[in-house]
């Protein structure tokens, strides 16, 4: 009995398949990790190929599989859905994580093909990515969970650029839309909002050091002696993929430390 209770209790996606977006490095891989050492079969989609194989091939290919999909083209993230059910004949979890921070420029100097190419990434990917694994859930009565990845940005303006800002507020309404009309084939929408973290993504945008943004983020951080990782991130998202959160939905997870409550000044 008390075997059985701790397999449980750590298997907690025992049975489940699931598609995670932006897979390769940061989030999404420490995702697609954590997810496989609770039990689930995932697969890693992205546009990193190299990068995206070399996470497959480390967590083990009778686990996982990579897959290239952009998501600003809906006719590869339907592809990426369709793959990941004929591989693993079902689809429980979708993790759409792939974004762009987009141009680190003011609201005065805005590049607006930058900021299309933001939107059409962050927001028009991710309404791909719902849609087509909604579908796919609905036609097989399969009771799913989706996750987004939306940002400390999405809660608050001047915690990031303009055209990355505007994309994380609209996917808040978005997740909140798909919650309400996919309530009734028992999926569940939720997202999760991370502070600053040291991810690849950031670091290069930023063109610091992992160690560096890291020192920004705890200069800046509401909550002291925490070193916000991507793994806490899929902490977050594995709680919301499991079966601990059957009765939440349409809910903005944020993994900030507080700081989105307690802010009184710009990042």
């Amino acid at each position: 009995m008390a075997l059985n209770f701790l397999l449980t209790e750590f298997f907690r996606l025992e049975g489940k398949v699931a598609l995670l977006t932006g897979a390769a490095s940061g989030i999404g891989e420490q995702t697609a990790r954590l997810f496989t050492e609770n039990g689930a079969r995932v697969v890693v989609a992205d546009v990193q190929d190299e990068m995206g194989l070399q996470v497959v091939e480390s967590i083990g290919t009778e686990r996982a599989s990579y897959l290239h999909c952009d998501v600003r083209d809906e006719k590869q993230v339907e592809e990426a859905v369709s793959f990941t059910i004929n591989k693993y004949g079902s689809l429980d979890v979708l993790f759409s994580n792939a974004g762009i921070i987009g141009p680190l420029t003011s609201i005065l100097e805005l590049d607006l093909d930058g900021f299309n190419n933001t939107m059409a990434t962050n927001v028009r990917g991710v309404a791909a990515t719902i849609k087509h694994a909604a579908r796919a859930m609905v036609a097989r009565n399969i009771r799913g969970s989706i996750i987004c990845t939306t940002s400390v940005a999405s809660l608050l303006g001047g915690t990031g650029p303009s055209a990355y800002t505007t994309s994380k507020h609209a996917l808040v309404g978005l997740v909140r839309s798909a919650c309400s009309e996919l309530g009734e084939y028992g999926i569940r929408v939720n997202s999760v909002s991370p502070f600053g973290v040291a991810t690849p993504l950031a670091c290069t945008a930023y063109n610091l050091r992992p160690n560096e943004v890291e020192e920004n983020s705890c200069g800046l951080a509401n909550l002291k002696g925490v070193v916000l990782k991507a793994r806490h991130v899929a902490e977050a998202a594995l709680f919301l993929a499991s079966d601990e959160s059957a009765y939440i939905s349409g809910h903005n997870l944020a993994v900030d430390g507080g700081y989105a409550v307690v802010a009184r000044s710009s990042y």
